[in-house]
């Protein structure tokens, strides 16, 4: 098994083991992984079209090669839920919630993973890592997902994956040298594509 397979089954098993350690009453899709060279020209370009204090990967990590982002679809029962009314569904929120947990569980296993090998991480929390007053984020993960090439940004501003755009996304930096992916050339904006 080559490095992405490890990450990727790393990925999966640990989603398995927290839905099998208590009432997680989430369900998701396969997920979603994509690897971008920490030297990307995109990520200095994210200093004009997200935040002027975009973090660089190698802000977050000295010796920073490879940025990991994934998406975590949500099932098609959770999206239909938020389809009607003005606020979010309980499922919705609920998912909301279990899903940023298990984020957190994925990025400290595959820190874990790599430190293992020699390697170091740095990871992001998938929320609430934003200035309170100005509701800014110095790291973007749906930006970063993008230069990861897991999807294109749509009409809402939002990254549509081939999975969709309903789901959460969380992205780490590490020292070790992942080939990156190549970005969609498409759209799966239906409103960009036609």
């Amino acid at each position: 098994m080559d490095m992405k397979d490890l990450i990727r089954h790393l990925l999966e098993k640990t989603a398995a083991r927290y839905i099998s350690s208590g009432p997680v009453k989430t369900s998701w899709q396969e997920p979603l992984v994509g690897y971008a060279g920490a030297t990307d020209p995109l990520f200095r370009h994210l200093k004009q079209v997200a935040h002027p204090g975009h973090l660089l990967p190698s802000d977050l990590l000295e010796g920073a090669k490879t940025v990991v982002a994934y998406f975590l679809p949500f099932t098609k029962s959770i999206v239909k839920s938020n389809i009607e009314g003005e606020r979010p569904s309980r499922q919705w929120a609920d998912a909301y919630l279990e899903t940023n947990e298990l984020i957190m569980h994925i990025n400290a296993d595959i820190t874990a993973f790599l430190g293992s090998r020699g390697y170091r991480t740095c990871t992001v929390p998938p929320t609430h890592n934003f200035d309170p007053i100005t509701l800014t984020s110095t790291w973007s993960h749906r930006h970063v997902a993008y230069i990861a090439g897991l999807g294109t940004f749509g009409l809402n501003r939002m990254l549509i994956t081939e999975r969709g755009c309903c789901g959460r996304l969380g992205s780490l930096v590490t020292d070790l040298e992942i080939t990156p992916v190549k970005r969609i050339e498409g759209e799966y904006c239906l409103h960009f594509h036609d």
